[in-house]
């Protein structure tokens, strides 16, 4: 069985996706623990309903940064966490961290990346973007996380059309629906061991 940390600052409805995924196909994963950066995320609500451990981990408390990627690699290693599950977290993964479980982070963006991804973009900062670009179609990527804001290799991705009458909110909507086909196949791809990485390319074994 492989051990399955999410990271979530909201609703959670990537990870309430992933969640439905895994129990409908009886895949030899579970989720150990979800960790947030807020107190009282909806989130939550959906972890403590099925028995998973909550823990609150804000960096701002913390004496360092340092000292907070210390504190979450003891507690993921205690969860005995295998692979963790990036599903709306709107914090910067600690670089010791992204070090420790190097190829096993798997993150959802709302675009086609490399286009549209960075530091400040994410909800309806993407979508306002991609429609003002003019792009006809945009989509959503699932990626491994390294140590830059949507940067490391591509998973999956699929598209969806951008109309001329799409607003964020419209645009959203669509792209969201990919977002939860794709990313508990990936994740599936996963804790399978069908994800092999090379440099900047991911092959995906049959």
């Amino acid at each position: 069985m492989v051990n399955l940390a999410a990271f979530a600052s909201g609703r959670g409805s990537n990870f309430s996706a992933i969640l439905t995924y895994l129990e409908e196909r009886s895949l030899p994963a579970h989720y150990a623990v979800l960790v947030s950066d807020r107190a009282q995320p909806a989130c939550a609500e959906i972890a403590l309903a099925k028995g998973i451990p909550f823990l609150h981990l804000n960096p701002k408390t913390f004496a360092s940064p340092d000292e907070y990627a210390a504190r979450l690699l003891r507690e993921l290693e205690s969860y005995g966490v295998e692979w963790i599950t990036l599903a709306g977290y709107l914090k910067m993964i600690p670089a010791l961290v992204v070090q420790r479980y190097a190829g096993h982070i798997l993150n959802i963006h709302p675009a086609l990346l490399p286009l549209f991804g960075g530091p400040g973009m994410y909800g309806e900062h993407v979508h306002k973007a991609v429609i003002e670009s003019g792009m006809k179609v945009s989509g959503a990527t699932v990626h491994l996380v390294d140590e830059v804001y949507d940067h490391g290799a591509i998973v999956l991705q699929e598209t969806v059309p951008v109309h001329f009458e799409d607003t964020p909110e419209t645009l959203a909507h669509r792209v969201l629906e990919v977002e939860h086909r794709i990313y508990p196949r990936a994740v599936e791809l996963a804790v399978l061991g069908k994800i092999r990485i090379h440099g900047r390319r991911v092959e995906i074994l049959p």
